[in-house]
Order: structure tokens, then sequence, then C-alpha cells
């Protein structure tokens, strides 16, 4: 019987599909990198999140292994390039959450600009704040969007019923353009957007795409959004910017470290002087996180694998 091995927690409809197509499903969502080196050896599939770490060691360890699953977008911790030299196909399923995290985008835009956390607060603390909490509209503002994948045009999609001049720029994609989507070049975005968010993958040439550099070619001062990956944005940088105000404000999902308790000093001090500023806001990594990309992610994975997927009792 074919093994899958699944490390993380996951939708019930992937392990009763594997099993109803034949396969023996070892479910172990808190395995760590050590663990499973013991366990796959004989192992035809794996499936992943952002725990584990699928390096040489771990495809070396698996001789029997075939394909990698990975649950969302992303696959920059999976060695793709010697996978494949292994005869080993790698997929993700960034379409089973994209919704999700340009719906999340939007919210944190949207929350911002009409101040809802900080006026919420004050009212839970009996103060009935209104001028300091006077907000910004969308309309006929311009937004930016740094990468137009399957995130990026969720993100356009979510954000195109306010009336907001909507640009896109990829570096990688062209002819995207539609009735709601400007495709212009990086400079574009630079110099005429009010709002800047980032839909791009975590590679080599990404790493601290906004930094120090990339801030300082900005003319509107906008507001950076980040769903992507921490390491897009230098977040050293993006506090200077934000204390100079060469920003309006920044809201994050992700963080260059995101193991909070493994802090360095340098990045403790950071992460509290971005706590404090009134403009930031951050959030734990879930804007993938719903109920219903949940479910859609192991869908995705299931039918690129060629799987039925399953009835749920």
């Amino acid at each position: 019987m074919k093994k899958i091995i699944i490390t993380a927690p996951c939708h019930k409809v992937l392990s009763v599909s594997f099993a109803a197509a034949g396969y023996q499903v070892i479910d172990m969502p808190s395995v760590n990198h050590e663990e499973l080196l013991n366990i796959i050896d004989d192992a035809e599939g794996l499936v992943v999140t952002t725990r584990i770490k699928v390096d040489r060691t771990l495809i070396d360890a698996a001789p029997k292994l075939k394909w990698i699953g990975r649950l969302g977008s992303g696959l920059e911790l999976i060695d793709v390039k010697y996978a494949t030299e292994n005869g080993i196909k790698s997929f993700s399923t960034p379409e089973g959450n994209c919704t999700a995290v340009g719906e999340h985008a939007l919210m944190l835009l949207l929350s911002s600009m009409r101040r809802l956390i900080k006026s919420n607060a004050e009212v839970k603390e009996n103060r009935w704040i209104r001028e300091s909490n006077r907000g910004t509209e969308l309309n006929g503002k311009a937004l930016g969007i740094i990468g137009y994948g399957n995130t990026g045009a969720a993100f356009a999609k979510a954000a195109s019923g306010i009336g907001m001049r909507i640009m896109a720029h990829d570096k990688f994609k062209s002819g995207f353009h539609n009735d709601h989507v400007e495709e212009v070049n990086l400079e574009t975005i630079q110099s005429q957007a009010d709002f800047i968010s980032f839909h791009i993958p975590l590679s080599a040439e990404n790493i601290y795409m906004c930094d120090a550099a990339f801030l300082d070619k900005l003319v509107q001062q906008p507001f950076i959004i980040n769903t992507s990956r921490g390491s897009v944005i230098s977040q050293k940088d993006l506090l200077v910017a934000l204390q100079s105000g060469k920003i309006s404000g920044a809201a994050l999902d992700v963080l260059e470290n995101e193991q909070v308790d493994d802090f360095t000093t340098e990045e403790h001090i950071i992460f509290e002087a971005l706590n404090k500023l009134p403009q930031v806001i951050i959030t734990p990594h879930i804007a993938g996180y719903t109920h219903e990309a949940f479910y859609k992610m192991s869908a995705f994975l299931l039918t690129k694998l060629g799987v039925e997927i399953a009835e749920l009792p």
C-alpha cells in the first residue's frame, strides 16, 4: 500500500480522500524534521505547510518519494531543484487561499484608513472620541499591487468595487490588464500609489525588495501592506521610513522572523517599536486562514494529484 505522510493540520477531506483511494495515510501534524527523517524512507507522498523544511537531507532519506504537496502558496521551504533532479514533483495550492488573502489585505487597508482598531479599543475603555479618528476614503485613491499572481489578482478583485485606481506590476507576467486593473511598471507604482501591497513569493531576488532604496523612491507617502512573506520587506528600513514620515503607515500579516519567542535583541527592539506606532497593524500570519481556504487547499491538492475528492460523512 502506498504511504502518504501529512505533516500539518489539514481538512479531513484530505486524509479521507487519500484513504478512499487506497493510500496508507500517516497523519502526524506535529512531526518535526528529525522524526520525519526516520519514517519517510517508504513514503510516496509528503504534505507540508510552513513548518517542515524539505531539504536535501530529507529528500535523500526518501528514495520512494514521488511528490511533495504544499498546502498554500510558496515553495521556498522546498528544495524544488533537488527534488526535481530526483524525480519528485512539487505542488502548491495558492488557488485555495488566494481569496482569503485578498480579503484580508482589503480588511487591513479598510481597518487602517478608518481607524477601526484604535477607535474600538477606545470605546471599550468608555472613551467616545471622534475627531482624532477621522478616516480616509479609498474611493479615488491609487492602489499599487506588486505581484499579480493568485493573491494579487484576488486583492484587485476584492478592491475593485471601491472606486480605486488599481495598478499592478509583475516582473514575470504581462498582458493581464483588464477593465479594473492597469498593468504598469514598478516606477509608476513607486511614484503614484497611495497604497502599495506586496503579493510576491520569497526568492533570492525578492528578499528585502522593499528596503531603504525602494522606500526612498516613494513619492506619495504611501501606506504599505504585506501579506506575502516577511523577508520581502526589511523591517528595520520600514521602521525608519515610518518614523521619518516617508510612508504613512503599514499593515503586516508576516514578519521576517515569526518565532516571537526566539527574537534576537534587534528583532525584539524593532518589533516593539513597530507595535507602538498607531499607524501600524500587525496580524499573526492569518491572511490565508479561513474555514473555506482550509478546505479548498486540500481539495486543490487532491485535484492536482488526480485523487477523487471523497464525500464526507
